[in-house]
């Protein structure tokens, strides 16, 4: 087996790190884009954001996030609340509410 230099490692595992961030999956916002109504707000914590749908329809929505990742659509009846992820360590946070069609996401997110 042939042994690579620490060096050649982690300028491998950088790239293939960036790569991975460029081709990451694009939200469920991609598909439509158009922002959320305004009567739909967000509370971003550490951990988890809240959506909450205070608009008298039903809303169909997705979290925009700071680096890009995917986020579900989630049909919100009124009154209700969704779970997204939260901005976690890395500071990931929430750029946009924006309106989609839950539809054209298949079940593993493209």
């Amino acid at each position: 087996m042939t042994r690579i230099s620490r060096p050649v490692t982690l300028a491998t595992m950088t790239a293939a790190g960036l790569l991975m961030h460029l081709t990451a999956a694009p939200s469920a916002a991609a598909a439509t884009g158009s922002p959320a109504p305004e009567c739909v707000e967000h509370f971003q914590s550490w951990r988890y954001t809240d959506v909450h749908n205070g608009c008298s329809d039903t809303v169909s929505v997705t979290v925009e996030y700071t680096n890009g990742q995917w986020a579900p659509c989630r049909v919100i009846e009124p009154g209700g609340w969704a779970t997204f992820s939260g901005y976690g360590p890395s500071g990931n946070y929430v750029t946009a509410l924006r309106t989609c069609d839950p539809a054209l996401v298949t079940a593993d997110g493209t």
